[in-house]
């Protein structure tokens, strides 16, 4: 019998915590129908001035680091221990700095959409200001050949977005959750919309 009360408290407690949930998605629901007009495009300009706020910190970041990708996050553990998974990197990549062994550089090898953050190995320079460059991952036993597209044996200035100037430990693991569940980011940022168009001023 206690056992059963107890399954019973559970079940209820589960019941309540749902009914919570969908009074609140109705309510808010609610809220959205009953907006003005007006005050639903006041809120809509609000939401956009934040995007393109957004993109234009992430311009101007671009302009002032020379980099693509100024700003990413380390996804794996090849790095370790000079950078953990989660950490973010900021990146500059200016064209009178040269490249040299021991450097820390993000790249992106054709056909494979996810950079990688490895250190220069070696440097070779070549005639007309060129440069071939073999990179490894400071955990790893072997050099990153076996990632460059087929063929490949060296890494060039184009395949490099930048170089890790500075860092924060951890702080990017946010984005790999988001990127490991794609559904968790649909609903934050869903909720995020919904939140800035029915606030009121």
């Amino acid at each position: 019998n206690a056992e059963y009360m107890g399954g019973c408290k559970l079940i209820g407690r589960v019941h309540l915590g749902s009914l919570k949930m969908l009074s609140f998605v109705r309510d808010t629901l609610n809220e959205f129908r009953n907006m003005q007009v007006r005050q639903f495009l006041h809120q809509s300009l609000n939401l956009a001035m934040i995007v393109f706020s957004a993109l234009m910190i992430w311009k101007s970041l671009m302009v002032v680091t020379g980099s693509e990708s100024p700003v990413v996050v380390v996804l794996s553990g090849s790095m370790e221990p000079a950078f953990k998974r989660g950490d973010i990197l900021f990146l500059t990549l200016f064209q009178d700095e040269p490249f040299v062994s021991g450097d820390i550089v993000v790249y992106k090898v054709d056909g494979k959409e996810i950079p990688i953050v490895h250190r220069v190995l070696s440097v070779h320079e070549r005639p007309g200001g060129d440069v071939d460059m073999l990179t490894k991952g400071d955990n790893n036993s072997l050099d990153d050949r076996s990632l460059y597209a087929e063929g490949q044996l060296f890494l060039n200035k184009r395949h490099i977005l930048g170089k890790a100037k500075a860092y924060l430990p951890y702080m990017g693991m946010v984005t790999i959750i988001l990127n490991d569940y794609p559904m968790v980011k649909y609903v934050l940022v869903g909720l995020m919309g919904l939140f800035v168009l029915t606030s009121k001023e």
